[in-house]
């Protein structure tokens, strides 16, 4: 549990690893309910977390505010060890119904989730009552076109997804491939963070943190970079598409790497439409930058995870 001074005393947040989303366990008189159910092969550890912090409670609802990998992947073994209501964005309605691997950034990018049902849906302007507190449903198009944010304006939080870490933002992914209009979605997804009355984010990774302002001044800046330079988000990308699966695999050999980058269709697609490298020099770019800043080494000839999972 973190970020206990800045929260109600119902609100309990699990930090998790970069590979797994944040969860948010709310308590209340109606059932608990938990936002957000990280990645499939941490599905075992959610459901300690969330039994230990329940006590034999009930887990009445799972919410999702979006269908990425890291934030759903979970919510089958949620489901099937509760029996709860699941909610999730109604933009990803359609891409979970026909399991859409490319649109929901699995397959296509070589993540994993299990395919899961849901049973009803929000959309910005919805009311909910998580954990006895009022939440509104609020946009967040950018890192994905359908994602939400849940704000309490009464007690002043704001659960912000990956639309704003205090650092940064999760990767743009349609501006990736030809969506002219995906940095704009994030600068107005910004804004409408910095017109809210926040006292404490909740963010989808990382930890709790106080008022918004420093991290959206850093956010604006970044994105500002990546709006002047397009190619140094897709560059920002392939690295973080890199740290995930080895995160996820544990270890990669490093002479499969010029095959790796060349067969996930995610990165192959930006390296076609922004950065033009061979395999090879992608791979050796890769290993270079990320083995510099310290988010990955080397196991004999193994590349491996320096940060945690």
């Amino acid at each position: 549990m973190i970020g206990a001074n800045l929260l109600p005393s119902q609100i309990q947040v699990f930090e998790r690893g970069w590979l797994s989303s944040n969860n948010v366990l709310m308590k209340g008189g109606d059932g608990a309910a938990l936002v957000d159910s990280s990645y499939v092969t941490h599905a075992p550890q959610t459901l300690a977390l969330i039994a230990h912090a329940l006590g034999g409670g009930r887990l009445a609802r799972l919410v999702n505010t979006h269908c990425h990998s890291d934030h759903m992947g979970g919510n089958r073994a949620v489901r099937e060890a509760y029996g709860c209501r699941t909610t999730i964005p109604v933009g990803e309605a359609p891409l979970i119904d026909r399991w859409d691997e490319r649109e929901l950034v699995l397959g296509f990018a070589d993540q994993r989730a299990d395919r899961f049902r849901y049973d009803d849906t929000i959309a910005p302007g919805d009311a909910l009552r998580l954990g006895d507190i009022d939440w509104q449903v609020l946009a967040a198009p950018g890192h994905d076109p359908h994602s939400v944010m849940l704000h309490a304006p009464q007690e002043r939080i704001l659960i912000s997804a990956d639309a704003l870490w205090e650092d940064g933002f999760g990767v743009i992914f349609p501006a990736l491939f030809g969506d002219a209009t995906a940095f704009a979605a994030t600068r107005a997804t910004l804004e409408s963070i910095a017109r809210l009355d926040v006292r404490t984010v909740i963010p989808g990774h990382g930890r709790v943190f106080g008022a918004p302002g420093p991290a959206l001044e850093r956010a604006f800046r970044r994105l500002g970079g990546y709006e002047r330079d397009v190619t140094r988000h897709a560059r920002h990308a392939a690295k973080v598409m890199i740290v995930f699966a080895l995160l996820d695999k544990r270890r990669l050999p490093l002479a499969q790497l010029p095959q790796y980058v060349q067969d996930v269709g995610l990165i192959r697609e930006l390296n076609a439409r922004h950065l033009h490298m061979t395999p090879a020099a992608l791979a050796e770019w890769l290993v270079a930058d990320l083995g510099r800043s310290g988010a990955i080494g080397r196991e004999g000839d193994d590349i491996v995870p320096l940060v945690r999972a």
